[in-house]
């Protein structure tokens, strides 16, 4: 495995749990606001697999569970049985995923060996290129959304929002692609440290612009729950937030 650097203790990536943060070298897109590009263009593990799950064996009585995130831990081989041994460790596992691999995130799901998943929608599918800057393949992208929508495993979606990158056009076409979606968080682009493109220009929209996107966006989906008859669509159900 291609472990690029662990978080020891976290009391907000796992919802309602204590978890430790593994780092997974590697992704196969390159959005120019991410800020974590030594872990992208990580090429050797930087912690030994051993190393790891000694530290894990250790912190048993204290840490619920693990989030397995990236880069994108989908990119490895060896995930299955990574993630099997942690299983048997007795943890739970949290996996951040930017979803371009239904067939593993369904194999990992059918063996129990998720618990949660949170994956990253970037943009609306027509305008996946540009902002991974990449050639995406959507339909892999629409088939792990829609297998999360379905609800066999606890998810959240979850899109960061640069002004350059996004706008309010595109996040309700999301909104139609994320339809009956329980749990959508809006990121508030944040400058930390280095960004993968470092001679790009990216800003954040306002507290207020992203609240304000919130509100409309689960006005919207809500009418179009109550105009397909979805029980979930209950009154005062939400389920846009800004993160």
């Amino acid at each position: 495995m291609k472990i690029a650097g662990i978080l020891k203790a976290s009391l907000i990536d796992y919802p309602g749990k204590t978890s430790a943060v593994c780092f997974l070298g590697g992704c196969n897109f390159h959005c120019g606001y991410c800020h974590n590009p030594e872990i992208v263009h990580c090429s050797k593990s930087q912690i030994n697999d051993e190393e790891l799950f000694h530290f894990l064996e250790k912190r048993r009585r204290f840490l619920d569970a693990v989030c397995i995130s990236g880069g994108e831990p989908t990119l490895q081989e060896e995930l299955y049985f990574f993630a099997s041994r942690i299983k048997e460790m007795g943890y739970f596992i949290k996996l951040d995923t930017n979803g371009s691999n239904p067939e593993l995130l369904k194999l990992l799901a059918k063996n129990n060996l998720l618990d949660y998943v949170a994956m990253d929608v970037k943009a609306p599918l027509n305008r996946y290129n540009d902002v991974v800057c990449v050639k995406a393949d959507q339909s892999a992208i629409r088939e792990s959304m829609d297998f999360l929508l379905a609800g066999s495993i606890p998810y959240e979606f979850r899109t960061t929002i640069c002004k350059e990158l996004l706008t309010f056009e595109d996040l309700t076409i999301m909104s139609d692609e994320l339809s009956g979606a329980k749990r959508w968080y809006l990121q508030t682009f944040q400058k930390q440290g280095d960004l993968l493109n470092a001679s790009a220009s990216f800003s954040a929209y306002s507290e207020e612009e992203m609240k304000h996107f919130a509100m409309k966006l689960n006005e919207m989906m809500k009418i179009k729950l109550c105009a397909e008859g979805a029980a979930t669509a209950r009154e005062g159900s939400t389920c846009v937030s800004v993160r």
